[in-house]
């Protein structure tokens, strides 16, 4: 086994590398850089970081795409740059690394971020690792509970549907399962404050925050009941949708190995019903749920609460890397891009762990990774 683990820890360098690869590349071809963003507020107007290519932007001249800098006749290559000094350009260039080669400034981030320097926001004027750590809890909050319920739901609910295959329980959970699966999570959110967030009926949870204001000031106790109290709805909106597919997952697990020959002949050992389940069927049946836990919890930590985040109005890394990608804050998208893929990676080697505690008889060793 300690051969597999390395051998899947030395698959992440060329993995996370192709990555980081195809990411920056993707980033230096999309308009709206942060040279164009200084230079739109230099000049008092907008620019927009997902611009039409070809098109005529606030800060520019129609017909005369880039504009030419300081009226000399040079075109400048950043769109609304028209009036301006060639020489601020230059500076502009240099203060966010532009004026390397795309190559070259690449290979410079991944010798910092080698040792996890991923430098400062271009827009915030903070570090990338601050900003991360201050955003973390939010997510982590999310993330953790969300998974928590949905695997504490949807487990025990998808082996009592297995067992009870074809009866009027399994036809009423199927029918919540499925109106849960059908309601998006951000639509079940706004519904939830409407009815319960002070939107047109009750106010019995608040808007916005993991917190209240007076956090501080309370006891053990009650700091514990105020954060349970804020993160309340978003959670329940992010498990409407989880447990749904997870129970579903649960059931046709179970029923699968249920039918096999091992299980009949437990049965007809005189075996307990409940020592044929979770003595034999579980081991098996949970090999395929577990396989998809490092996915499910990435998705549900990083990607799935972005809609929460917002509609909540909780300040995590999701809305994070998203306003960083509109805002092309560079250090940003690649620092929590680096950050997330890792976090993944490990994750996914993780999974293949868990396989060999739930079932021992799994050996990666004779395995090609």
């Amino acid at each position: 086994m300690l051969a597999y683990i390395v051998r899947r820890l030395l698959l992440i360098v060329p993995t996370l590398l192709g990555i980081m690869i195809v990411n920056f590349a993707i980033i230096q071809a999309a308009p709206g850089g942060p040279v164009e963003q200084m230079i739109a507020k230099v000049k008092g107007t907008g620019v927009s970081a997902t611009a039409r290519i070809g098109g005529t932007s606030q800060g520019e001249f129609a017909g005369q795409p880039g504009g030419a800098a300081g009226g000399s006749g040079v075109v400048s290559k950043y769109r609304g740059a028209r009036g301006l000094d060639p020489k601020f350009i230059a500076e502009l260039e240099k203060m966010y690394g532009f004026d390397k080669p795309p190559h070259v400034r690449f290979f410079q981030m991944l010798r910092r971020y080698l040792v996890f320097d991923f430098g400062k926001s271009f827009f915030r004027d903070r570090s990338v690792v601050s900003l991360v750590l201050d955003k973390m809890p939010v997510s982590i909050s999310l993330g953790l509970w969300t998974t928590l319920l949905v695997y504490a739901i949807s487990i025990p609910l998808g082996i009592a549907k297995a067992v009870r295959d074809g009866t009027s329980f399994d036809v009423w959970t199927s029918a919540v399962v499925i109106v849960g699966y059908a309601i998006p999570g951000f639509l079940f959110a706004v519904l939830l404050i409407v009815l319960f967030a002070g939107g047109s009926f009750l106010e019995w949870f608040p808007l916005r925050g993991l917190v209240s204001d007076n956090w501080a000031d309370l006891s053990w106790a009650g700091r514990i009941a105020d954060y349970f109290w804020h993160i309340a709805l978003p959670v329940l909106a992010m498990v409407i949708g989880g447990f749904a597919s997870l129970t579903m997952l649960t059931k046709n697990s179970f029923l699968e190995e249920i039918n096999k020959h091992y299980v009949v002949t437990a049965r007809a050992k005189g075996l307990a019903e409940t020592r044929v389940l979770y003595g034999h069927v579980f081991r098996n049946a949970m090999l395929i749920v577990i396989a998809g836990f490092p996915a499910a919890f990435v998705g549900i930590l990083f990607t799935n609460s972005l809609l929460i985040e917002t509609i909540f109005s909780l300040d995590g890394l999701g809305l994070l890397s998203y306003e960083a990608t509109i805002q092309r804050d560079y250090p940003v998208v690649f620092g929590t891009l680096y950050v997330f893929t890792l976090l993944g990676l490990l994750l996914n080697l993780v999974g293949d762990l868990t396989y060999v505690a739930v079932d021992p008889r799994i050996d990666f060793e004779s395995r090609e990774v």
